[in-house]
């Protein structure tokens, strides 16, 4: 049994379809005004891993996740650049795409753009002034009263007294609370606008999800996923509109992944310590590089951006690939390590330790190679494979991570450092690691050490194994 971590108790619980074998989930997406940067991609990489291991599983999982495409941001954009606000999303909705799928993201079933959804949200910020949620004030805008909505602040855990203590209300606001928040933002000179009974204007955020998740999966759905940073308002605000106008229990489960942090800040642009996916990614030996990072760390918790955890990732992988590398492929029967794999996995999607499973078999392989059980090292391969592919992973083929290592494509470039990768190819590290193990055997360590220290200025690290057995790999 799957169990998963619901922001709104604080608990993990055990995922119960609404219908028997059938999973929805929502996910919110990207407001398209700047590329993507690795902040950004944790969140893609985290439900994309989650909506596989569902599928994995025997789910059929429905995954929407939606595109903002008007927007405060995306309008001070195209004002900005003095260009149309349709050339603005669709370049950065096109530059998504590219980015995404170079790290290997699956596509969700469905990504509705929040300009297609006119007709729905306008629909339901009518059923939400019906029932009493909601009013038109007196500048026109269209106001949610948050007030009128018991629980509200059920999922930060905020209470309205408190919030309220903080909020400011600017002069000249036709709020009757601090605290209600838009749902139609009346015509403002030179922004778009669409027609509704209140008067052309345009929707606010928060409102935008609630129609287009109301309308894709139905009034209640079993998960809603997203950055830490939408707990509150957004997804509190989600809450408040979508079971205000509907009446229904909404989401399920909520979940949310952590942000990823450099010198211990959360990772945005407003603080401007942000990297683009687009500019890491030419740097590293393969986008897989960026993913297995991501996913080194619990989805839930904080993870920090650097360097130096990037050649850690960079060599962890290269470690895996090793251990496939010239082994011949076999029919993949599940193991013990897939009974720990599922183990590991439906805890709250733990993948540092489905991570930690790839590794120890990882581990097996070279003891069977070692002991020249060619067979049983097949088999544990391709069940390496199968695993590492269910996280997105392990999807090179090991010739071609290998070549990346000796054309310059990565290696020294992935680290950072300068320096033409090593010309001495596979043939001759071979050589010379038998002529090394020659010495050991013959107890020659100053010979043996001299070996290890030339193959080491060539780019080339060793790992010996238990048996006697070596491993190595391209720096």
């Amino acid at each position: 049994m799957i169990r998963i971590h619901n922001s709104m108790t604080g608990e993990k619980q055990e995922l119960r379809p609404i219908t028997p074998g059938q999973l929805r989930m929502y996910v919110c997406g990207m407001t398209v005004y700047d590329y993507i940067h690795v902040g950004h991609a944790r969140m893609l990489t985290a439900f994309d891993v989650v909506s596989r291991y569902l599928r994995y599983r025997g789910y059929q999982l429905t995954y929407v996740r939606n595109i903002t495409d008007i927007d405060d941001k995306i309008i001070k954009r195209a004002a900005e650049n003095h260009e149309p606000i349709g050339a603005v999303t669709e370049r950065f909705i096109q530059a998504m795409d590219e980015d995404t799928e170079r790290l290997g993201l699956a596509r969700p079933d469905f990504e509705p753009r929040a300009t297609q959804y006119l007709p729905a949200i306008i629909a339901m910020i009518g059923q939400l002034i019906e029932r009493g949620y909601a009013y038109v004030a007196s500048d026109g805008d269209v106001l949610y009263a948050v007030a009128k909505f018991e629980g509200y602040g059920k999922l930060s855990g905020k209470r309205l007294s408190d919030l309220r203590a903080g909020a400011r209300v600017e002069i000249g606001e036709a709020k009757r609370d601090p605290l209600d928040f838009v749902l139609w933002k009346h015509a403002r000179p030179g922004e778009p606008q669409w027609d509704s009974p209140w008067g052309p204007g345009r929707p606010g955020w928060h409102i935008e999800c609630s129609a287009m998740s109301t309308e894709l999966l139905g009034t209640n759905f079993d998960i809603h996923g997203g950055g830490m940073d939408l707990k509150f308002p957004h997804h509190e605000n989600e809450i408040a509109q979508s079971c205000g106008a509907t009446g229904d229990k909404f989401a399920n489960l909520w979940m949310h992944n952590g942000f990823v942090n450099v010198d211990d800040e959360k990772m945005s642009k407003s603080l401007g310590n942000f990297f683009t996916v687009r500019s890491v990614l030419p740097k590293l030996r393969h986008p897989e590089v960026l993913r297995y990072f991501l996913l080194s760390s619990h989805y839930r918790g904080p993870i920090n951006y650097s360097l130096d955890q990037l050649e850690q990732a960079d060599a962890a992988l290269g470690r895996l690939y090793t251990a496939l590398r010239d082994l011949p492929h076999a029919p993949h029967r599940p193991g013990a390590h897939t009974e720990r794999f599922h183990e590991v996995m439906d805890d709250d999607f733990n993948t540092p330790e489905a991570i930690a499973v790839l590794q120890n078999l990882t581990r097996e392989i070279n003891s069977a190679r070692a002991a020249g059980e060619g067979a049983k090292a097949a088999g544990l391969g391709a069940e390496l494979r199968a695993l590492g592919g269910v996280l997105g992973l392990m999807q090179v083929d090991p010739a071609e991570w290998f070549h990346r290592s000796r054309s310059g494509e990565a290696g020294a470039q992935g680290t950072g450092r300068e320096g033409s990768p090593s010309a001495m190819d596979d043939a001759a590290v071979e050589g010379q690691i038998a002529a090394r193990n020659a010495a050991r055997k013959a107890r020659n360590w100053a010979e043996s050490d001299r070996i290890r220290a030339e193959l080491a200025k060539a780019g080339i690290v060793l790992e010996d194994k238990p048996g006697g057995a070596t491993s190595w790999r391209r720096a």
